[in-house]
């Protein structure tokens, strides 16, 4: 599950959404740890992050992690779920559902 965060959207959001925000993560990473195999890893994105870019034969970097849309890649969990209906109910605890978007992709090992 690839989480895109949207900033502009949490930064307005009110305190107590804010709060459940937060609250909801913290639900989430204990369902996934106490949920026999079914988290596989997690990371989030640290500030050193550099994006390379190819565009009209050159090559660009930034020192950020962001998409060219308002959203930017905020994180990744690995998950083991018995097929996409299970990942979907998954992606719906994952709070920046609510400010971004959460992207299910398998992964072959």
């Amino acid at each position: 599950m690839l989480i895109y965060k949207d900033d502009a959207k949490l930064e307005a959001a009110t305190t107590e959404e804010k709060a459940a925000h937060g609250k909801g993560y913290g639900e989430l990473n204990a369902f996934l740890t106490e949920s026999n195999g079914v988290n596989r890893g997690t990371a989030t994105w640290p500030a050193n992050i550099t994006t390379v870019r190819m565009r009209d034969g050159e090559m660009t970097t930034s020192d950020r992690p962001y998409v060219e849309t308002g959203e930017r890649v905020g994180g990744f969990f690995l998950i083991d779920a018995e097929d996409v209906d299970a990942a979907i109910k998954i992606a719906e605890r994952v709070p920046d559902v609510r400010y971004g978007a959460v992207e299910i992709r398998p992964v072959k090992v």
